[in-house]
């Protein structure tokens, strides 16, 4: 959701900026621009439209560049208020073009704030929420106070989430920055420092990186770095830990992949089997709490794919554990379920970026409450993990395209090492059954490349083509099959943007299969285990009556090809972690559809990797 980036050093500001915010493009947005001091004078260029249009610049991206200085701030807007437009793009100035902000975030009394601006005189040339900030800022300086007293007088004024930077002609040497429920890190380089909403944006920069906590204000420097408590500010820059990200930058690039989708998607045995290694003391250790704690409750709280995953880990937990778990969408907890958590409740968040907003704030509703906190993210330093009483990892790498895909098994993965240590030491599985629940786990990254072999996937491409005029398609599964069911119908939605719905196979009589007819494409997941016969029963329900029925199968299995029109086949898996190989063909199937239909699966409309607002 919008992206920031600043920076002040040696070097020319803009094409750092611009380079920066181009990295920053999975996060969604619809216009951009940079503002840069030179000469004691405010440099602005904003715009409607892309920085980069098949992979190429744009006339946009080359005007943000050609502007001048040393320090600047730059922001990739997704419209919220009004319209994606000229005038509503950032950066925005004060009346007399000294002062230029950006913001990602929501400003909810801005309307309040406009008014009182307004009566003072203040002239608005946008409809956004973030340009009573820039006229705040002037206002208290024509008080009489300092750009950075103004700023902070400016920022105590502000209700909502933001991530805000600011500079000044009259100070033009430091960026001043200020965030509340919306991600910000520094960034420490050699000749110059940076800011920036994720650290993908920097991380060819510099690899070091400071996260910047809600309720602090950041002072950035050419050569130094303060970070203030906002209320009292105290100087805390000394409290600070220097993060040293170990992601390799180049990985951030295509590599001959058309699409950083279908890159991603390849890089899932990797994701898989670095998150089954280097993260399994870890997992031990939390299902060794798990065991001996004296919960009553289990609640995953996670939102889009991580709620998917949060699905297969309640049947992998009640399965081989037989520990109960409620998952609940993390925007429902906070308003519903919150009143159930108490000091006897563990709640689990799954985040991809560790700051989505709905699963933050379920995290601050159930630490209130007294609950144990775990959270399971695949970015290291990110607000989640310094929120929550335990931290486990994914090992995934940056996910760039919006659509998530090695992320959601890298957390299946996570998850069935916590499910199968849980059942362990709660006598629910023998020590024999754990190792080969764990040698089966092992085995999971050798599936994913069978699947993601030529042969295999040429074949998938294949139906994606064919059918990608089809305007509704129906996904069904039971038991484990239903969350792949249900992150299949969303990857379709999501890049296609073909209608998809997913459901658990036995509610076809219920309502569903009124709006099945000739012709209409049914993806049915029918992995092997005690739902297996009802399944085919249910597949034929449905091509009794006209559906194209393509079905994901293990090899071998004979029942399915008289009932399906397609059959999609991947290695024999166990019924519990069946989610972790089923999902991948599906994944497939949605990004050649998007592919053949002529849409950029990385970056689908109105959507945004990181929702950093409600």
């Amino acid at each position: 959701m919008c992206g920031i980036v600043g920076y002040v050093g040696e070097r020319d500001a803009a094409p750092i900026i611009v380079e920066s915010l181009v990295r920053l493009e999975y996060r969604g947005y619809d216009s951009a621009g940079v503002a840069t001091i030179h000469d004691g004078k405010l440099h602005v260029e904003k715009d409607a439209g892309k920085l980069t249009e098949g992979g190429e610049p744009t006339e946009l991206q080359r005007r943000l560049k050609s502007l001048p200085g040393k320090i600047g701030v730059g922001h990739t807007r997704w419209a919220t208020h009004g319209d994606p437009t000229r005038e509503n793009a950032h950066p925005h100035t004060d009346c007399e073009g000294r002062i230029a902000v950006v913001h990602n975030g929501i400003i909810e009394n801005f309307s309040e704030l406009r008014k009182e601006l307004e009566e003072r005189g203040h002239k608005f040339d946008s409809e956004t929420d973030t340009e009573v900030v820039p006229h705040l800022i002037e206002e208290f300086m024509e008080e009489g106070k300092s750009f950075f007293d103004a700023f902070v007088e400016a920022v105590r004024r502000l209700e909502g989430s933001y991530a805000i930077a600011a500079i000044c002609v009259d100070e033009p040497g430091v960026i001043l920055a200020a965030r509340k429920e919306s991600p910000l890190v520094v960034g420490l380089g050699d000749d110059g420092n940076f800011l920036a909403s994720d650290i993908p944006a920097i991380l060819p920069e510099t690899n070091e990186v400071i996260p910047i906590d809600d309720g602090e204000i950041v002072a950035v420097k050419r050569d130094e770095v303060k970070i203030l408590d906002a209320e009292t500010l105290e100087d805390v820059t000394d409290e600070k830990e220097v993060q040293v990200v170990e992601e390799d930058p180049h990985k951030l690039e295509r590599h001959g992949y058309p699409h950083f989708m279908l890159k991603e998607i390849h890089e899932q045995p990797e994701a898989v089997r670095n998150t089954l290694t280097i993260e399994r003391d870890r997992l031990v250790e939390m299902a060794e709490r798990l065991a001996r704690g004296d919960y009553r409750k289990l609640y995953i709280v996670a939102c889009g794919t991580s709620y998917h995953a949060g699905l297969g880990a309640k049947y992998a937990m009640e399965m081989l554990a037989k520990f109960p778990v409620d998952v609940v969408i993390a925007s429902e907890f906070r308003y519903v379920t919150k009143e159930l958590v108490d000091e006897e409740t563990l709640v689990l968040a799954i985040s991809q970026s560790g700051e989505t907003a709905d699963t933050l704030a379920a995290v601050r509703e159930a630490n209130e409450r007294g609950a144990t906190t775990i959270a399971l993210t695949n970015v290291v330093g990110s607000t989640i993990t310094r929120e929550v009483d335990h931290v486990m990892y994914t090992h995934a790498g940056f996910e760039k395209a919006v659509a998530a895909t090695k992320t959601y098994t890298a957390q299946l993965a996570a998850m069935y090492t916590l499910a199968v240590e849980l059942a362990r030491r709660l006598g629910e599985i023998t020590d024999k059954e754990a190792k080969e629940y764990h040698e089966e786990l092992s085995r999971v990254p050798e599936m994913l490349e069978e699947i993601l072999s030529w042969e295999r996937e040429r074949e998938i491409a294949v139906l994606g083509g064919r059918y990608k005029e089809k305007p509704n398609w129906f996904f069904i599964g039971r038991g484990p099959g239903y969350p792949t069911a249900m992150e299949g119908a969303l990857k379709l939605k999501e890049i296609t943007y073909q209608h998809a719905e997913a459901y658990p196979a036995g509610e076809l009589k219920h309502g569903p299969l009124a709006l099945i007819e000739e012709g209409v494409p049914v993806v049915a997941v029918a992995q092997p285990g005690g739902v297996y016969e009802k399944m085919l029963a249910n597949i034929e329900e449905v091509k009794a009556r006209g559906a194209t029925v393509i079905t994901v199968a293990e090899e071998g299995d004979e029942n399915v090809e008289e009932h399906s029109d397609h059959v999609i086949r991947v290695p024999k898996i166990s019924e519990v972690f069946s989610p972790i190989v089923y999902t991948v063909p599906l994944q497939l199937l949605a990004y050649y559809m998007s592919v053949a239909r002529g849409i950029d699966p990385d970056y689908p409309r109105n959507l945004a990797k990181s929702v950093t607002v409600e």
